[in-house]
């Protein structure tokens, strides 16, 4: 198959010609010694569009969510999430194995939840039952469909949670897309949040990279753990410098993605057995059912893949599309034109 148009993810992004030509005249130290200059451009440009005190680049997205839990909990806690949480479904288990925390699960459609829903699953101080400690909110929400929280409802979750003495994370591992689609500085989202992650390696195309930004007391609880993860790194100036180059360039143009899920989702809208609804569509996720008539969601990917078309089930008839940097609004229209083919045969 040549040059299929891959919409599984928008991880499976390559660094541009000038990313990698960025990456190459990084000037590069021990970052464990703190001696990269790039990592620690990195670091503070992170702490100055989130409003933290102190940043840790870090390999994955998985592996700051972690560290935010290990280095704001202590084991035996219970810590406070959507059902269909990134923590939760995608990250194997790690907030029981790697800090020994159990979670509980606050509702609400496509990935958000209310005040009150944290106020109603805080366990009593109590010697029978956990402590909870931490809260964890993720923007915009993957399972929700790329759901953007409506930023009055991320800071009143925030300002319960400080009430009931607990910490608040924001898995912003999608987080620039929150802000371009919203039109809100990420540091005015976020608000009084104790702690965040972003990601480099998503919607910004860098090749591998996140952050998280916290207070500098339990960034430095961090940057132990990550030695203890495994996720310290030395040389890393050259990833960093993909990241700082993101930044400086792939942040705005994520409208177009936003704009090509959008028309994706509106030609998969008129196609006869798949089922999706436009206006839900906010950022660069693209959700859409399949009638059983024409199979699972798994073998309509497959045939799909024959199309030239790459693209996820997410369930027994639910199919998830990304649009990313390296798929323009023809490849789109490319995509959509294979799909009517498909269904054609």
């Amino acid at each position: 198959m040549n040059h299929p148009i891959d919409l599984r993810s928008d991880t499976v992004t390559r660094p541009t010609a000038a990313m990698r030509r960025a990456m190459a005249k990084a000037e590069v130290g021990d970052d464990m010694f703190g001696d990269d200059p790039t990592v620690a451009r990195l670091e503070a440009r992170v702490c100055a569009l989130t409003g933290m005190e102190a940043a840790v680049f870090v390999p994955s997205g998985t592996m700051a969510n972690q560290l935010a839990i290990r280095a704001q909990t202590k084991p035996g806690d219970e810590i406070i999430c959507h059902p269909e949480s990134h923590i939760v479904h995608y990250e194997t288990g790690a907030p029981a194995a790697l800090s020994g925390v159990t979670t509980r699960f606050a509702d609400g459609p496509r990935g958000t939840f209310a005040p009150d829903a944290v106020r109603a699953l805080v366990r009593p101080d109590d010697q029978h039952f956990a402590a909870t400690s931490l809260v964890c909110m993720e923007n915009t929400h993957n399972r929700g469909r790329g759901k953007v929280w409506p930023t009055d409802q991320l800071h009143a979750v925030i300002d319960a949670a400080h009430s009931l003495d607990l910490r608040a994370h924001v898995d912003g591992a999608r987080l620039w897309n929150a802000s371009v689609a919203s039109g809100v500085a990420v540091r005015e989202i976020l608000g009084n949040a104790d702690s965040v992650s972003v990601c480099f390696s998503k919607g910004l195309g860098a090749p591998v990279g996140s952050a998280l930004a916290s207070d500098a007391a339990t960034i430095k609880h961090a940057r132990r753990f990550r030695k203890m993860f495994g996720g310290a790194m030395r040389q890393a100036g050259v990833l960093a410098a993909a990241a700082l180059y993101a930044l400086d360039h792939h942040v705005e143009r994520l409208a177009d993605d936003h704009a090509n899920a959008r028309l994706l989702a509106e030609r998969l809208a008129e196609v006869p057995g798949f089922a999706v609804n436009p206006d839900q569509v906010e950022t660069n996720l693209v959700y859409f059912a399949v009638v059983p008539a024409l199979g699972t969601a798994a073998e309509v990917c497959g045939r799909l893949e024959a199309e030239g078309v790459l693209v996820l089930p997410e369930g027994e008839q639910t199919i998830r599309a990304v649009t990313h940097l390296d798929v323009t609004g023809e490849a789109i229209k490319r995509a959509a034109e294979s799909v009517v083919r498909l269904l054609g045969r």
